[in-house]
């Protein structure tokens, strides 16, 4: 008998639909349990202990949100538990499971985040399929550190690897990974590996669910205005670039649309200016370079997701600008690409 660690936060895994509005219902979590209890033949095979320590839809988190979820969870003496389920909204899904990877990076045992596309109700919903893939990982894997069990419409069951989950594809509830490498496979009950977790040397560190609060994320497209930005409260930039690893350093249209003068104006308040993605190859576009010349400095083999969650946690726990750089390069929870 496995004992497992059910955690409610609501998402549209604990909503219900009615008169066309979806919303968290009270008592929604208990149908996923009566459901897998009525459609699963291991439902004997384990015991649930069920904590409800949110109700929210998953676009209204905050990284204070990360703190109620991880104090409950530890309040629940997890040593006690062969795994834990946290049930989770699809928008903020790639946030939170780097969130509970970089927080939980010495657990024993699984962690695995279930969410779902539509309401239980819904026919086409994949929040039950996606809880019995997370329970038999719990039977049948065991594998310590954070996943996320997700069937897209019309595939298999994938499980990623909780820092290497990339946010919901564009019109459409769908998940990858990065590089669209998820680690299983799960049909017919059954796991398959698709790619190998290569043994590598990781960093265990016990941190404090400290989130840094003065943290600005721009995301680059065509036209950007740097003026727009006011930074007068910010400690730290982190620029998304495109999948090329570049953003504008061009000062052909003025430089409000270049990053270089960004980067200028925060090197001159002290404010470190951070890059993602990208992989690190022998050759980069020139404008890349340009960037990293004028004092960027580039996360490589990370996602945006994972490198924006280990730069709140960096700022939050650390003062020394050389432990926190320290901290960045160091591979916690399987978030750097190999």
């Amino acid at each position: 008998m496995k004992n497992i660690l059910v955690v409610f936060t609501g998402g549209t895994i604990g909503s219900t639909s009615i008169n066309g509005t979806i919303n968290t219902s009270e008592h929604q979590h208990y149908k996923l349990l009566e459901l897998f209890e009525q459609n699963h033949p291991n439902n004997s095979a384990v015991t649930f202990t069920a904590i409800q320590p949110l109700q929210i839809l998953s676009e209204n988190l905050f990284p204070s949100t990360w703190v109620t979820l991880i104090n409950a969870i530890k309040a629940e003496n997890i040593e006690r538990y062969d795994g834990i389920i946290v049930t989770h909204g699809t928008d903020t899904l790639a946030f939170t499971a780097a969130a509970l990877s970089f927080y939980f990076n010495t657990i024993t045992i699984p962690l695995l985040l279930v969410s779902s596309d539509h309401p239980l109700e819904h026919s086409y919903a994949n929040g039950l399929t996606n809880f019995i893939c997370a329970v038999e990982f719990i039977l049948q894997i065991q594998k310590a550190g954070v996943f996320v069990p997700y069937k897209n419409q019309g595939e298999h069951t994938l499980v990623h690897i909780g820092t290497r989950l990339a946010a919901s594809l564009q019109l459409s509830g769908d998940f990858i990974s990065v590089q669209s490498k998820a680690y299983l496979q799960f049909e017919n009950n059954h796991f398959s590996i698709l790619n190998e977790i290569k043994p590598v040397p990781l960093s265990k560190r016990q941190l404090k669910p400290l989130f840094t609060p003065r943290l600005l994320l721009i995301k680059p497209y065509p036209g950007l205005d740097y003026s727009f930005f006011v930074l007068d409260n910010v400690d730290v930039v982190i620029h998304d670039l495109y999948h090329s690893g570049t953003a504008c350093s061009s000062l052909e249209c003025g430089e409000n649309h270049s990053l270089l003068a960004l980067i200028e104006n925060c090197t001159q308040r002290g404010i470190p200016v951070y890059m993602t993605p990208a992989i690190k190859m022998p050759d980069a576009y020139i404008g890349t370079h340009f960037l990293i010349e004028r004092g960027a400095k580039m996360i490589w083999n990370m996602s945006l997701e994972s490198t924006y969650v280990k730069l709140l946690l960096a700022y939050g726990n650390y003062s020394d600008s050389s432990v926190i750089d320290e901290f960045l390069q160091q591979n916690i929870a399987l978030e750097i690409i190999n």
